[in-house]
């Protein structure tokens, strides 16, 4: 009788097996370029261009020839290539930036919850840090990275670069997501809409409430 159990539990587990594994990593047509109009069905990406209308631009672009210009508060500009700027990359789990930074500029402590980076120093040299998750007792993992050395930044982990030269300094780099999203710390926790309660931060913090006041002052607007 229990062999007879144990045989229809296996039995049954091999008629679930294609149902559990089931799975769909990869696309199932040669490419699938994003409709980005507003009013299109999202399923976690976006559908897509029938093939007949998507010409080839969808695999070309020069977005990322120039840089953007670093006279920001934080010294640094963003050019993003994920796939509201290149339609082109949807379904295909890839998308770019381009970072360059003035001298002490920096790109401020942040996360990407949906990617793992990989990134080239092009010019100049940069310190690039990572922050290691409780398990490493948040280590800081720190180094100085020059023109053509690699980073690479582990899922989900926190991260900045910060340039260290006396000139101007550029990075690209590369993430496993069409849209690997970004949290930046500082302006979360002080421009976040609406506000983190102010007694949340000064217990989270251990500062004063005037402390938090002046930081969320800075940040007020998602500046």
């Amino acid at each position: 009788m229990a062999c007879s159990k144990t045989i229809a539990c296996l039995f049954t587990m091999l008629l679930l097996a294609p149902a559990i594994m089931a799975a769909d990593p990869d696309p199932l047509q040669d490419f699938c370029v994003a409709d980005l109009d507003d009013n299109a069905v999202r399923v976690n990406g976006y559908p897509c261009i029938p093939q007949s209308e998507a010409g080839d631009d969808f695999l070309f672009s020069s977005k990322l020839a120039k840089g953007g210009n670093t006279s920001t508060p934080n010294g640094s500009a963003v050019t993003r290539l994920d796939v509201t700027e290149f339609p082109g990359e949807n379904t295909q789990g890839i998308s770019m930036n381009r970072v360059d930074f003035a001298p002490g500029g920096t790109n401020p402590p942040h996360i990407h919850p949906r990617a793992t980076e990989i990134g080239l120093v092009m010019k100049g040299e940069l310190l690039v840090g990572i922050i290691g998750s409780n398990e490493s007792g948040n280590r800081l993992y720190s180094r100085v990275v020059r023109a053509g050395e690699n980073f690479l930044i582990p899922h989900g982990l926190m991260h900045f670069q910060f340039n260290a030269g006396d000139t101007e300094a550029t990075m690209f780099v590369s993430f496993n997501s069409q849209n690997p999203g970004i949290v930046f710390v500082p302006l979360t926790l002080f421009g976040s809409n609406p506000p983190i309660p102010t007694p949340v931060l000064t217990r989270a913090l251990r500062v004063d409430a005037g402390v938090v006041e002046l930081l969320k002052s800075r940040f007020a607007g998602g500046s």
